[in-house]
């Protein structure tokens, strides 16, 4: 088992934990929190490899765990992981990359403002910086690479029930990183942006807080 797999296993177990914790003491508290699981499918940008590699346009999977509190209304903010696999081209060298993320965002929910929502639907805005930490797999596995990115995204909700919606986010993650050095760096690696798109649920852990 490589230390990758542990690190990704160690922080889905914290953040199932603050599930946990948090689902614990919200049954005496109006919600404010919510817990948020997605899966679906990312694209990397194809300058993010070095010369002669190339990944599929569309890869799975890609997998969102993240806990929000809402300040307001409106208002709020959440703390995000992230787990993506990419995969090479039939026409690429071989190679498979885990790209990991861990990302602190703020939280607009323009719903209330905007009218002409059917009732039952919702969206919500997110942004904010983070951290990407790669590991290519196989051969290449030592060329692992981190750096900052910056990731935003939109949310579209309905409501299931007061506390359960059903959610698609389309987030896009950039890359704050510098280029690979083309000889000794970045063989089947990855340092560019990526664009993700997944569905999921959103559970308010301590019931409704916001209704309308």
């Amino acid at each position: 088992m490589n230390t990758h797999f542990i690190n990704i296993k160690q922080t889905s177990v914290f953040i199932i934990f603050l599930f946990i914790a948090f689902s614990g003491f919200g049954q005496a508290e109006t919600s404010k929190w919510k817990a948020q699981l997605a899966i679906g499918v990312n694209s990397p940008s194809d300058n993010g490899f070095v010369t002669g590699f190339e990944a599929k346009p569309i890869n799975f999977p890609t997998i969102n765990l993240g806990i929000q509190h809402m300040f307001k209304r409106q208002f709020g903010a959440k703390l995000d992981f992230g787990y993506n696999r990419i995969a090479h081209e039939a026409d690429s060298p071989y190679f498979k990359v885990n790209y990991s993320r861990i990302n602190a965002q703020f939280v607009y929910d323009p719903t209330p403002v905007l009218g002409f929502l059917p009732i039952g639907m919702g969206i919500v805005a997110h942004t904010g910086p983070g951290f990407s930490i790669i590991k290519p797999l196989g051969t290449y596995g030592a060329n692992k690479t981190s750096f900052v990115n910056v990731m935003a995204g939109i949310e579209f909700h309905y409501s299931i029930t007061d506390v359960l919606t059903i959610y698609l986010d389309t987030s896009y993650i950039y890359g704050l990183s510098g280029d690979f050095d083309p000889v000794t760096e970045g063989y089947g690696s990855f340092n560019g942006n990526l664009l993700t798109a997944t569905i999921g649920v959103s559970y308010s852990l301590s019931g409704c807080y916001y209704c309308d």
